[in-house]
């Protein structure tokens, strides 16, 4: 495909469950492909120009030693998130983490986790989107696909009219046996923290976590996250972002284990 499109990785915070070690690192296949690796892999063939790693203090050194400046011909360029460790307790969250990729992204990208697979579909679907549409887009993934049988979980709920997410509702304690009680059906459509967005919109975010920083400046634990931000720009009617449909199928790392989880499915 032509023209310029990057592909922004956040993995700046470590893991307080994986005892200080980096869970992207995770080996997932008996190859030993780490989970990063195989996000990228499933990335690629969408056509990416340039990755960008989003790194923290303490994953900066990792990752480069790991990927260097380059996985197979593609740029990598490394953005620091940084903080104040005197002053705060933790960073200033996601919003804060693509607002430092600012220079660094200078075209339509997709920002997400890297410590979950989105399968190879879902960056085609976005990057083919993004590169021939001047707008700002998301995938759903339904959501009885991405809750644990048994258990809680938070996830971004989306409420979508014509073709067009119009809130992201995070809704807390989700429970698969019982989404009734929150108003919620199996075949809702989440967000998974993958959005296509174009420059103009990280302009506007920029903005926002500038001011949050100052408005927030002696609070040692709130944090400015990005689809909280984008749900915001949205019913300002700032921006607008399309919902598109994806058969790729998510997998992600939040437990110790889960990555056995991923490597079974794999296997499949």
């Amino acid at each position: 495909m032509d023209g310029d499109l990057a592909l922004v990785y956040m993995v700046a915070g470590l893991s307080s469950r994986f005892d200080g070690k980096i869970k992207q690192f995770a080996i997932i296949d008996n190859k030993g492909t780490t989970l990063i690796e195989k996000s990228i892999e499933q990335a690629l063939p969408a056509g990416f120009t340039k990755i960008i790693f989003i790194v923290g203090n303490k994953t900066e050194i990792p990752f480069k030693e790991k990927f260097g400046n380059s996985y197979k011909g593609i740029p990598i360029e490394y953005a620091i998130q940084g903080f104040n460790e005197e002053g705060r307790d933790r960073p200033w969250g996601t919003l804060d983490a693509l607002a430092s990729t600012k220079g660094i992204v200078d075209s339509p990208f997709i920002v997400l986790n890297g410590d979950d697979l989105y399968g190879e579909e879902t960056f085609k679907i976005l990057a083919n989107r993004l590169k021939n549409n001047n707008e700002n887009m998301t995938v759903g993934y339904t959501l009885s696909k991405v809750i644990p049988e048994e258990g809680s979980i938070n996830r971004g709920i989306y409420k979508i009219e014509k073709g067009y997410v119009k809130e992201i509702d995070e809704v807390l304690g989700i429970e698969k046996s019982k989404l009734h009680e929150k108003n919620l059906n199996e075949t809702d459509l989440c967000s998974m923290n993958i959005f296509g967005l174009q420059l103009e919109t990280l302009n506007l975010l920029e903005d926002i976590v500038s001011n949050f920083k100052e408005e927030h400046e002696g609070d040692r634990k709130i944090e400015c996250f990005l689809p909280v931000e984008l749900s915001n720009l949205i019913k300002a009617e700032k921006i607008k972002m399309k919902i598109l449909p994806t058969t790729g199928q998510w997998h992600g790392v939040t437990n110790p284990g889960d990555e056995e989880i991923i490597r079974k499915e794999l296997e499949k």
